[in-house]
């Protein structure tokens, strides 16, 4: 998402038309002569656009609809399963949850009933792991397959329509002095053929041969005229014989097959549709031969082609020919091509359109096809919202409103910020409002109904207050938060406004919102403040362009670069130690970049900021800086260590063991020792080797490195030592860690405390990491564990906790405990409730389930099993609640 647009006299897209010298000359130390404060500065700087409208199903109950689906999927038939996956995903999709999506898209390929769902779903799984061969080759290394959505053998899968009743039919009595030969000529040739094996191939033939018409007497027939050559001819006078066709080339096929549906020759047209199949080797041959198998109706071909479109995506959809032919389909080509499965394919296709470009006609063309393609309510849902998004963005208004209008009459209310949007732009704000006010009376009210609702408020007080219920009810929302401080800004009231973005930015690392405190430092001429957002900004997002899109963000970082002062490799050194150890991850981000600029051991650079972006929250730019890590690993034993942790980081424990092991047999490191540590102790389930894990962190700390890493050694070597009863070890080892400015390791020693009976000395260890963190939601968390004043100091924390970091669940399910323990059963259920609206989280769920059952409602406490069922299937606690609820349904 883009978040800014510069002033009505920058609209061009270059970088000078911007001039962002008129706010920061290049000459270090000169400074603009505006301002900084003025107006003009801050209109042009911190005017925050409109929140998006996210193209995703978005129901306003999601938790409903989830265990609706898992209802549905229990007890649907197999052929059904793939669909209800498919929109499962959706709704993870809208939730924003990666995992959940992808395991959705998983069980839809793995429940595939047809070939189609299988091709389909394939090549989906393949698109969203795009970027990702590094890990399929490290895993072959490791001598592990994982080549699970290659090619399908299209022809072995699709049933042949072969008819026995014409191959193997009963002979037919020849008519007197008729020969059991016949010669069809062909221009100048006469093919002979055996009368009766060429009546088998049709019942054209066979009424045309053994039949009341003048060419059942004849010798002799001319099919001059029936676009079929001699060559061709005596092929198919072979195949009538021995029912195989030889190995041809395509043109000749073609003719075969055009022939064999004109004369209705089922085998010999299956015979060429699956010869034809194994000929696609390539997009041009797909694209050749796609238009033959849908106008012969020929499925084993069709389904070939599209193979080849769909594993190259989301290449194959730049090519305007493949687009063309997937977009100016009608039902019986679609029918042909991909069988049952027409909705999920353009779903996909419809999901890399728009991935590549929202507002392109592609997007629009494969979106109307998917309107074309959807049978039930739901799919209409889907497919009507996303193409109004794809319509407003082309401005083609009138008809985002029309599919906008279908999409909220079939039930999906999240379309109707699409409307309003349409009617503040043709001047019916109040209208906008009045639409937006009806929604949240006769709905539950959501945090995205407010944030809407405040674009149309009359005045700014309104606004306000509709922004608050909205951050109240969903505090993940980025606009409320970006408005409130920009509106601060330009008031002057800095520290209230700058506090507000950290708010956001202190549990959410938005780029969006990063971008505004980069202009708000601008505007403070705070350069170093401001390098060190733009540089993290470019740290998650490396294209990542500013301005609504306008200008990249390197040319800024470069230009706010002339203003900060020139640092050592020594310089360098200290500030990332000082900002690692405050737990300031952000700061920690701008210090590598800067060393990724000048120093040359690259390697383990990039390594630590992956560290780093995986603390953050960002797996995506975590696992980018870890292939960058071992791209620029200085030695072979290194670069197996994040090969190593590549793979751990994947899921493939084992495998990432293995490289440890390989790195170690080739140069005794802190890292070999270190991964080797953490990956034993996270895949095996034997607590006898723990001892090793301790020898292998002992060995690592034996081994050079900086203290940020022994320091996190120490730590862990700490944790094992806790789990394994040796208090007195695990003190020792969060002291010496804490000698190196190990910040987290004050939780470690309050947990050493807290085992020894004495909660007030891990209380004020914790108070110790809550006052040098910058980030300390979580030390709040684990603090209130150790309160004196049992629930009312606790309370005090953890209502820290939630203003820190409102996605933490915690909190959230302790105060509804303890609310269940006063009797306030409402009270603890809404308690649950407010978080789970935007926080999807099988924990949650799971508390509400037992809550509902405790007072009886057996429906709610049902719903909420399947849902959190939808999280995880295997979850077994879930399973015992749901089949001890299950026994009390009526």
């Amino acid at each position: 998402m883009r978040t800014f647009f510069p002033s009505e006299s920058c609209k061009e897209t270059h970088l000078n038309a911007l001039n962002p010298q008129s706010w920061l000359q290049v000459e270090r130390g000169k400074l603009s002569k505006v301002s900084p404060h003025s107006p003009s500065s801050l209109e042009s700087l911190i005017k925050v656009p409109d929140p998006p409208i996210l193209p995703f199903f978005k129901p306003v109950d999601y938790v409903e609809v989830l265990a609706q689906i898992h209802k549905e999927l229990e007890t649907c038939p197999s052929h059904e399963r793939t669909n209800l996956y498919l929109l499962q995903f959706q709704i993870f999709k809208g939730l924003g949850d990666i995992k959940l999506m992808r395991r959705s898209l998983r069980l839809a390929w793995l429940k595939a009933s047809t070939v189609h769902e299988r091709l389909v779903f394939g090549a989906w799984l393949k698109y969203e792991k795009r970027g990702e061969e590094l890990i399929s080759d490290l895993l072959s290394s490791c001598g592990k397959c994982s080549k699970e959505f290659g090619l399908i053998d299209i022809g072995s899968e699709l049933p042949s329509v072969v008819n026995p009743s014409l191959t193997d039919g009963p002979m037919v009595d020849q008519k007197n002095n008729v020969s059991g030969t016949v010669s069809f000529k062909v221009g100048d040739e006469k093919i002979t053929c055996d009368r009766q094996k060429m009546a088998n191939l049709s019942p054209p033939f066979r009424s045309m041969l053994n039949g009341c018409f003048l060419e059942s007497v004849s010798e002799d027939i001319d099919l001059s005229k029936n676009d079929i050559s001699a060559k061709d001819m005596k092929v198919i006078s072979e195949f009538s014989s021995t029912g195989v066709l030889p190995d041809l080339p395509t043109d000749l096929l073609l003719e075969i097959m055009v022939f064999s549906s004109k004369f209705c020759c089922e085998n010999l047209k299956d015979s060429c549709d699956r010869k034809l199949a194994k000929l696609v080797s390539s997009r041009n041959d797909a694209i050749e031969l796609m238009e033959y198998a849908l106008e012969e109706n020929c499925p084993v071909l069709a389904a070939s082609c599209l193979q080849v479109f769909l594993q190259e995506l989301p290449d194959s959809l730049n090519d305007e020919r493949v687009v063309d032919l997937l977009t100016s389909v009608n039902t019986l080509h679609r029918a042909i091509m991909v069988g049952s499965a027409s909705f999920s394919l353009y779903c996909l296709l419809s999901q890399v359109a728009m991935d590549l470009d929202l507002g392109s006609d592609k997007s629009a063309l494969f979106l109307e096809q998917l309107v074309d393609c959807a049978e039930n309510s739901r799919q209409k849902m889907v497919a009507y919202h996303m193409l109004g998004c794809v319509k407003l963005v082309k401005k083609e208004y009138d008809e985002a409103e029309r599919v906008f209008e279908v999409a909220l009459k079939e039930g999906h209310v999240y379309s109707v910020i699409g409307l309003t949007r349409i009617g503040q732009i043709k001047g019916k704000k109040l209208e906008s409002f009045k639409k937006l006010s009806s929604v949240i009376s006769n709905h539950t009210p959501l945090g995205w109904m407010h944030q809407e609702r405040s674009l149309y408020c009359e005045n700014d007080e309104k606004r306000w207050e509709d922004l608050e219920k909205a951050t109240n009810l969903d505090p993940t929302l980025t606009y409320p938060y970006m408005y409130r401080a920009a509106s601060l800004m330009k008031k002057q009231n800095v520290q209230d406004s700058l506090a507000e973005i950290n708010k956001i930015l202190g549990f959410k690392l938005a780029v969006e919102c990063l971008e505004l405190r980069f202009c708000f430092y601008l505007v403070l001429e705070d350069y170093q403040s401001a390098i060190c957002d733009v540089q993290a900004i470019l740290t998650i997002s490396p294209d990542y362009r500013m301005f609504e899109g306008r200008v990249p963000a390197t040319q800024f970082q470069t230009l706010v670069r002339e203003h900060v002062p020139n640092w050592t490799t020594a310089d360098y050194w200290l500030q990332l130690y000082d900002r690692w150890s405050a737990v300031d991850d952000i700061g920690s981000l701008s210090v590598i970049y800067q060393m990724l600029e000048s120093e040359t051991a690259k390697g383990v650079l990039y390594f630590r900021q992956s560290l780093l972006l995986l603390r953050l929250n960002c797996p995506e730019a975590a696992m980018r800086s870890l292939q960058l890590a071992r791209q620029h690993a200085s030695s072979g034993h290194e670069r197996l260590v994040y090969e190593g942790w590549i793979l751990y980081d994947t899921g493939h424990c084992d495998e990432g063991l293995k490289k440890a092991e390989e790195s170690i047999s080739l140069n005794r490191s802190f890292e070999a020792f270190f991964l080797k540590a953490y990956a034993l102790a996270d895949s095996s389930q034997d607590p006898a080797c723990s001892s090793t894990v301790v020898a292998l962190l002992q060995d690592a700390l034996k081994c050079p490195s900086d203290r940020l890493r022994k320091g996190q050694a120490l730590n862990n070597l700490g944790s094992v030592y806790v789990d394994s009863g040796k208090i007195d070890l695990a003190a020792d080892c969060y002291i010496n860690a804490l000698k190196i400015r190990h910040t987290r390791a004050h939780q470690g020693l309050a947990r050493v405390h807290y085992l020894k009976n004495d909660k007030p000395a891990a209380y004020d260890e914790m108070t110790k990491l809550i006052e040098k963190a910058r980030n300390n939601a979580s030390a709040y968390e684990k603090r209130s564990e150790y309160c004196e004043r049992e629930r009312e100091q606790t309370k005090i924390d953890l209502e820290m906790v939630t203003r820190l970091d409102p996605l933490r669940v915690y909190p959230y399910r302790y105060r509804a405990a303890v609310l269940m323990d006063n009797h306030k059963e409402k009270e603890a259920i809404a308690e649950l409730s407010r978080a789970i609206a935007f926080k999807a989280d099988l924990h949650l769920l799971h508390l509400r389930a037992a809550f509902h059952e405790h007072i009886g409602d057996v429906a709610g406490a049902m719903r909420d099993c399947r849902a959190a069922l939808s999280f995880d299937p295997n979850h077994q606690e879930m399973l015992e609640l749901r089949s001890r609820v299950n026994s009390q349904e009526p």
